[in-house]
């Protein structure tokens, strides 16, 4: 008899098939059955189930599977499995380790070794990339769901510290620069620094109190809302996450830290000439809900002049900037793409901006970014500046440059964009 299951030593005998109370001999045992499970599920419960997890043969799994001599997976598919090429991952592996000494190797309360930086960078990395549980992780690197979490809050935490003042950066004036070039030579806009847009992700572990703030009438779960601004190479220039999924553009728009600069006086003096005339600003291209400022480019709704409907194409081609990188980032990282699991807004606005900054190293070291060197302007004393506002909403300047731009589109020869005698 099994020693586990005590209870199995009082089962009574099955009376024969011919007995007559075969149905109450029958319905006692299974009475006694749950009785006894109930009994043994009480007396273990206030134990700790202590699994020994093999650290050191779960480090040796993984250095064979990738970063052997010889590995058992090759380059293709470590990017396919962790998104960033090894060479990439090994500097933020050793990045990691020196910032924070939680990701250095150690020794823990039982004088044993602990996980080594590679193992819980590896797990963070993976729950980034694929959205699973953190116990996902107990079966092939030994690793307890407690400790995994930890990898993931620890990881995002750190890369957010190292990496953002480089890789979220607002840009710089050698940065606006080569935007301005690249988005004119691309999408034929002078001026140009990007696309804005917002973005929702489901937030599974809404509290109860919350989920009223959280939701909207065209979502069916609460969701966490995410503001960008996307280049050509869907480098992310601009991010501002944790409003709550509530509100629209506009409402986000006004919480924006995006034009801070431009209102304390710190924003860089970068103009630009289109069509003979002189603007002081670049501009984004948005969609119709956003209002009419200076700042802001907008398609035409009903267009009737043949270069405005030139001009309509050409936006609605270039404003698919940040949508495409929105479905990257949902994409290549499927933490993103599927119900937050966390409990707080700061963890969510934590992974989503360690997310982002892992999107723009790998454009960066896949050799595609516009910018990809980081060159500091001097730094400037926060003045307020209280004709900012007036000259960021002017209406006026809206107009003239978007009809400077419709001009500046019908004077370039791109077939590509001709209308057709149909839509005329």
């Amino acid at each position: 008899m099994d020693s586990k299951l005590p209870f199995l030593s009082t089962l009574p005998d099955f009376p024969d098939d011919g007995d007559a109370s075969s149905s109450d001999s029958s319905l006692i045992f299974f009475q006694n059955l749950i009785q006894q499970a109930e009994l043994l599920d009480t007396a273990s419960s206030g134990k700790k189930n202590y699994v020994r997890r093999d650290r050191v043969g779960g480090h040796e799994t993984l250095m064979a599977d990738y970063f052997d001599e010889n590995p058992k997976f090759n380059e293709d598919t470590f990017r396919h499995r962790f998104r960033m090429s090894k060479s990439l991952f090994l500097k933020i592996v050793s990045d990691v380790e020196a910032y924070d000494e939680w990701f250095q190797e150690g020794l823990d309360g039982r004088m044993k070794k602990s996980f080594t930086p590679l193992q819980k960078v590896t797990l963070a990395i993976k729950q980034l990339a694929t959205g699973n549980p953190p116990d996902e992780g107990d079966e092939y690197l030994n690793m307890s769901e407690r400790t995994s979490r930890e990898c993931l809050e620890y990881f995002c935490e750190t890369v957010c510290k190292r990496y953002g003042g480089e890789f979220l950066r607002r840009p710089t004036s050698h940065d606006i620069a080569l935007l301005y070039q690249a988005h004119e030579e691309r999408h034929h806009l002078p001026g140009m620094l990007g696309s804005l847009d917002c973005t929702h992700f489901v937030w599974r572990m809404c509290p109860t109190e919350l989920r009223g703030q959280y939701m909207r009438g065209d979502h069916q779960y609460p969701t966490v809302m995410l503001e960008a601004v996307a280049s050509q190479d869907l480098w992310i220039w601009h991010a501002f996450c944790g409003p709550a999924g509530s509100q629209n553009d506009i409402n986000v728009l006004q919480q924006s830290p995006l034009f801070l600069a431009q209102r304390n006086g710190t924003a860089l003096n970068c103009p630009f000439q289109v069509n003979n005339h002189l603007y002081k600003r670049g501009y984004y291209l948005t969609d119709g809900i956003y209002p009419t400022w200076s700042v802001f480019v907008k398609s035409f709704p009903y267009p009737h002049d043949p270069n405005e409907k030139k001009f309509k194409r050409q936006h609605e081609a270039a404003r698919k900037d940040v949508e495409r990188a929105f479905g990257v980032l949902k994409s290549k990282w499927g933490i993103l793409n599927r119900p937050m699991r966390s409990k707080t807004v700061r963890k969510i606005r934590s992974i989503v901006y360690t997310c982002l900054i892992l999107h723009n190293m790998i454009i960066k070291d896949d050799g595609r970014a516009i910018a990809p060197v980081h060159i500091q302007d001097p730094p400037v004393e926060p003045v307020f500046d209280d004709t900012a506002y007036t000259e960021l909403i002017d209406e006026d300047t809206h107009w003239r440059l978007k009809h400077d731009l419709v001009e500046h589109l019908g004077s370039l020869d791109l077939p590509h964009l001709e209308v057709d005698s149909d839509d005329e």
